[in-house]
């Protein structure tokens, strides 16, 4: 995620505005037509603008325990019709019940939960993470 972890700051990441701008170009730019689109972690800052205002253009969301949930109202959420599968390990009991508490507000979802994995539940139980994912691509149109 630019401007996180070792990457070098980024201007356009200073706002919401721009992380949405910047996540829809690179996926002009990739040429990406209804992806789906995975967020773990600190890509939620980019991840959800994009989602609020462009999720039609996605043919799914799968969240990860992703931070700037609670920036968003349940209204915003419940506007999005995008299929959903939220998705984080039971270990994580500081950001994913956060998520799980806004994200719950979108109307086309399903949770899966992976028992003993924390954070990074796809590092920590990656079969049962790719069964999950798996499992909701199959299901999508």
């Amino acid at each position: 995620t630019p401007g996180y972890g070792d990457s070098p700051p980024v201007e356009v990441a200073l706002t919401a505005q721009g992380r949405r701008a910047f996540l829809d170009r690179v996926l002009q730019e990739l040429g990406m037509q209804r992806p789906v689109l995975i967020s773990p972690s600190m890509s939620g800052r980019f991840a959800l603008p994009f989602l609020l205002a462009h999720g039609d253009q996605l043919a799914g969301f799968v969240p990860i325990a992703p931070v700037g949930t609670k920036d968003f109202a349940a209204e915003q959420y419940r506007a999005v019709q995008t299929p959903t599968l939220i998705l984080y390990g039971d270990r994580d009991t500081g950001l994913a019940p956060q998520a799980l508490q806004n994200l719950q507000h979108l109307p086309k979802h399903r949770v899966a939960v992976l028992s003993g994995a924390g954070h990074a539940c796809y590092l920590d139980k990656p079969e049962d993470f790719h069964r999950a994912l798996l499992g909701f691509l199959r299901q999508l149109k």
